[in-house]
């Protein structure tokens, strides 16, 4: 059955079993949020074509299940969240639908997001839809954090580490293996499934906001209040410390051997796995900066999943150190991926 056969009302009758009963069927969501807590709201829009492929917009080309692209969507707006130190609170899904687009598809687009969803305990409390000749889904998500616990781009200082959370490129690799099946001819089963699922299941790093809550509280027996900076990944390593480092008025200087890479010998170079590591993006990772011994107690928590791969500076530009018979590299904004 496809959309234009069903129709809007039918439609909006089963995406709602996907909601709680108690939340949907009026013409906006009440949400508690508690004592004083700060809403966080962000929002963020995917494209056929552009941030996922399904054989419409790009025929021929198809790279991601419809279960896969509910479950991304939802990750994009859980790990800006998380980016901000916030705990979720739900999100509405807004969706431009073509009227041949098989009803089906939309439902296992539903079962991605709430499987996702449900691992944060995080519903869906509304949304909309409406026809268009691009199939999009636009998501905003809703969370609560306490003000002197926020994460902001505008809080790095000189002497500040850079810590960054999981393996940088591990997505864009596995795009490139669903875009080229036998560009990876020579790969271990095991290592193909790992980049792939980086790709199309990614996690989102809220489970660094209770580590830094409790390191925090281990420096200090007053209330938990602290200065972190940070964002997410989604657009790369470079671009997170740059976007960083331009809100807080300074530079950095990353180091190249110490940033995780992807590690697959015989099928990705060291000059590919550095590039998708800076640029690749979608690998929603989280990029913190903050006291090098705070750093290092969220380090030690987290073992082979974080990494210190840099430092702040005073000035404003952003140095890759390289090995000693290479010459550091200046990183700019213009260098990663840009809509426009």
């Amino acid at each position: 059955m496809l959309i234009r056969d069903l129709g809007e009302q039918a439609l909006l009758q089963k995406l709602q079993r996907f909601c709680p009963p108690a939340v949907v069927g009026d013409d906006a969501a009440l949400m508690a949020v508690a004592t004083g807590q700060s809403v966080v709201v962000t929002t963020d829009i995917l494209v056929d074509g552009v941030h996922f492929s399904i054989g419409l917009a790009t025929p021929g080309v198809h790279t991601t299940a419809p279960a896969d692209v509910g479950w991304r969507a939802a990750i994009a707006n859980l790990s800006d969240l998380a980016a901000m130190g916030a705990s979720p609170l739900g999100i509405t899904v807004g969706l431009g639908l073509p009227g041949d687009l098989p009803v089906s598809w939309v439902e296992q687009l539903y079962e991605g997001m709430t499987d996702c969803l449900a691992q944060y305990n995080t519903p869906i409390v509304g949304g909309d839809i409406c026809r268009s000749t691009v199939l999009t889904v636009a998501i905003a998500a809703f969370g609560q954090v306490l003000p002197a616990q926020a994460i902001l781009r505008s809080q790095a200082q000189p002497g500040d580490v850079i810590l960054v959370t999981g393996v940088h490129g591990a997505s864009r690799a596995g795009l490139e293996l669903l875009l080229n099946p036998d560009a990876g001819a020579g790969l271990r089963e095991g290592d193909r499934h790992r980049l792939i699922k980086a790709h199309q299941r990614p996690a989102a790093r809220l489970d660094i906001l209770s580590i830094l809550q409790e390191v925090y509280r281990l420096q200090s027996p007053a209330p938990v209040s602290f200065r972190v900076a940070g964002m997410d990944s989604s657009d790369g390593l470079a671009d997170a410390v740059l976007q960083i480092c331009r809100a807080s008025g300074v530079g950095a200087r990353l180091e190249r051997a110490k940033i995780p890479m992807p590690s697959v010998e015989g099928w990705l170079s060291p000059e590919r796995a550095l590039d998708w590591a800076l640029y690749g993006g979608e690998d929603f990772e989280l990029v913190l900066c903050l006291p090098p011994d705070l750093a290092e107690a969220i380090r030690e928590r987290l073992g082979n999943a974080a990494a210190i791969v840099g430092s702040i500076v005073a000035g404003t530009e952003v140095w890759l150190s390289q090995s000693d018979s290479q010459p550091d590299v200046a990183l700019n904004l213009n260098q990663g991926f840009q809509h426009f």
